[in-house]
């Protein structure tokens, strides 16, 4: 039977980009819409692959809400050949996207349980997803808790967001940075130091862990620590894909392949097989 393209996993569409914001000196957040018509209606925590036609394709964490309908944004670190030619595009200009791929956060399941976010570094971008689906949504969700960690205070990204989720009164938010600047006011140290001060029900509570591969397991283990049942500690580990399709093979841990069983993934799943945290 012939295959039609536009039923097949590798079908391409196009995009044009709608806005470029710089967020850091590496950073760059683009907002894109699909054209003719089309929607991405993605889950939080799934992915698509962006290409520059000529210059080559890779995976990118889509950053926005699933209820921002009419287009959707990404978060582009400048670090090399096709995330430097993405820098160097302008709005109105147009990429190839094949997606959203990959399973995401279970906002279904988690419905009218407690929230514990907890993101560092670039770990920020697929929670942006999550944590503003959530406050779309606030009254589905019980007590959320966001804890985030970075660097250092100019690495933070999205820090006019960071300073609404700050003010919110049915949230609450911590944050920390390695090393501070004389401006800093907040706290300093390792995003785990954040966690014992958590007050939650361990039992109604899913957390949610995204940030460098370093980070997981001393967070995991503060979260074992609360007694949060393995089950309900959601990790990402889109850090390792590449084609999106389960085809190369980059992204396998013994029998899963994190851009079609994942990104996403409970702590029951992967704790036991080797090199996944």
């Amino acid at each position: 039977m012939k295959t039609i393209l536009k039923d097949s996993l590798y079908t391409q569409v196009r995009g044009k980009i709608l806005h470029i914001r710089q967020l850091t000196e590496l950073e760059n957040l683009f907002e894109i819409a699909l054209l003719e018509g089309q929607s991405l209606d993605h889950e939080p925590g799934q992915f698509v692959l962006i290409s520059i036609f000529g210059v080559g394709e890779a995976p990118f964490s889509v950053c926005s809400s699933p209820t921002k309908r009419d287009s959707f944004e990404i978060t582009v670190r400048k670090v090399g050949r096709l995330t430097g030619a993405l820098h160097l595009l302008e709005p109105g200009d147009e990429v190839g996207i094949r997606g959203p791929y990959g399973k995401g956060f279970p906002v279904t399941l988690m419905v009218g349980n407690d929230i514990l976010i907890v993101g560092g570094g670039l770990g920020i971008v697929p929670l942006r997803s999550l944590i503003n689906y959530i406050i779309d949504n606030r009254r589905d969700f019980g007590k959320v808790d966001i804890l985030l960690g970075c660097r250092t205070p100019q690495n933070m990204l999205f820090g006019d967001e960071v300073e609404r989720w700050e003010e919110r009164v049915d949230v609450d938010f911590s944050c920390t940075v390695d090393r501070a600047d004389p401006e800093w006011t907040g706290n300093i140290g390792r995003i785990t130091s954040l966690i014992p001060g958590v007050n939650l029900d361990p039992h109604r509570t899913f957390a949610t862990v995204v940030g460098p591969p370093v980070m997981y397991k001393y967070v995991i283990q503060e979260l074992r620590k609360k007694q949060i049942p393995d089950r309900q500690i959601l990790v990402s580990l889109e850090r390792r894909m590449k084609c999106g399709l389960g085809k190369c093979g980059h992204c396998q841990i013994e029998h899963l392949y994190c851009c079609q069983d994942g990104p996403v993934f409970t702590y029951e799943q992967i704790k036991d097989l080797e090199g996944a945290i």
